[in-house]
C-alpha cells in the first residue's frame, strides 16, 4: 500500500525500482565520496533519509562486523525493505522509522555521515544538521550529495512538451517550502553550525538513450509528470504528450539529456 505524503515520487514497488536505477547512476559517485571522507571498519555511519537502504547496505560492508550503520527515513516501507535487506546479508545494521525533527542521538557518538537528496525535501535543513554534528565525534566527517542548480536539466534536441513539463516540475519544487537547490547554501550553513568544509566537488551527467544513465531522468519522469496533474501545474494531454516525446527523444540520433547539476560537499567537525 501507498503510504501518504512519505515521498513526493512515492514509495510502492515502481519506486523501489526507480531508485534502484538511481542508484546504479550515482554510486561511483557516494562511493568516490566515502573514500575521499575515509569512510572505514569498525565505524559508525549514519545514512541520513536512506530512502530503501541501498547505499546503507554498501556503508555496512564498509562499516564491517565491528562498526555499524544507522539508516533514518520517515517512510516506514522502506525502512521494512532495509531490515529485510540488513536480515538477508547479516548486516549490523540499525533501521530506524522516524521523521528527521524525531531522530535523537547521543552526543560524540557517530563517525561519519552520509546523505543523498535528502535535504531538499525538508524545511530546515541547518536544524537537522545541528543535531547530526552534535552526534559527530570531533574530526567526524560529513559526505552530502544535493542539487546545485536543477534547472539545468534540459534535452537536445529541445521538445515543447517535454520542456514544459521538466519547466513545470521545477516550478513545483520552488512553490514547496523547500530549498531544491540546497547544495550552493550548504557550506555558509556547514561552517556556521562548526563543521570545516573540505571537500567541493560538482558532479554532472549527460546522457544518451545508448547509456544506463539515460534511464534516471526517464524514469524520473515517467514518474512524476503524472502527479503534476492533480497539482494543477500539467493537464493530462500535456503529461501524454511530454512522455510521449520523451519516447519520441529515446529513438533519435544524437540525443542527450544534460541532467541537474549536483554536488558534493565533505564537512568534518571541528574542535
Amino acid at each position: 500500500m501507498e503510504e501518504k505524503k512519505a515521498y513526493i515520487l512515492g514509495t510502492d514497488q515502481q519506486e523501489l525500482f526507480r531508485l534502484g536505477v538511481q542508484h546504479q547512476v550515482w554510486a561511483e559517485e557516494a562511493q568516490k565520496g566515502w573514500r575521499l571522507a575515509q569512510f572505514s571498519a569498525g565505524q559508525t555511519l549514519l545514512d541520513l533519509g536512506c530512502g530503501p537502504g541501498y547505499c546503507t547496505k554498501e556503508l555496512a560492508f564498509i562499516a564491517g562486523e565491528n562498526g555499524k550503520v544507522i539508516g533514518i527515513d520517515k517512510s516506514e516501507s522502506f525502512i521494512d525493505h532495509l531490515k529485510k535487506t540488513a536480515r538477508l546479508y547479516h548486516l549490523n545494521i540499525d533501521a530506524i522509522n522516524a521523521n528527521f525533527d524525531a531522530m535523537q542521538f547521543a552526543p560524540e557518538s557517530i563517525d561519519g555521515m552520509y546523505c543523498r537528496w535528502a535535504l531538499a525535501w525538508i524545511p530546515n535543513p541547518e536544524e537537522v544538521l545541528k543535531k547530526v554534528v552534535h552526534a559527530l565525534k570531533p574530526g567526524g566527517k560529513m559526505v552530502i550529495h544535493e542539487y546545485y542548480d536543477w534547472s539545468l536539466l534540459q534535452t537536445e534536441p529541445k521538445k515543447e512538451g517535454l520542456s514544459k513539463a521538466i519547466a513545470m516540475a521545477l516550478k513545483s519544487f520552488k512553490d514547496s517550502d523547500n530549498e531544491i537547490d540546497i547544495g550552493r547554501h550548504l557550506p555558509a550553513m556547514l561552517s556556521k553550525i562548526g563543521m570545516k568544509v573540505s571537500g567541493y566537488r560538482p558532479m554532472a551527467k549527460i546522457a544518451t538513450p545508448d547509456q544506463s544513465v539515460w534511464q534516471w531522468p526517464k524514469t524520473f519522469f515517467q514518474s512524476y509528470f503524472p502527479r503534476l496533474v492533480s497539482a494543477k501545474y500539467l493537464t493530462t494531454e500535456e503529461v501524454a504528450q511530454a512522455l510521449f516525446e520523451l519516447d519520441e527523444l529515446g529513438r533519435t540520433a544524437g540525443a542527450s539529456i544534460a541532467t541537474c547539476l549536483m554536488v558534493e560537499i565533505i564537512a568534518e567537525k571541528v574542535d
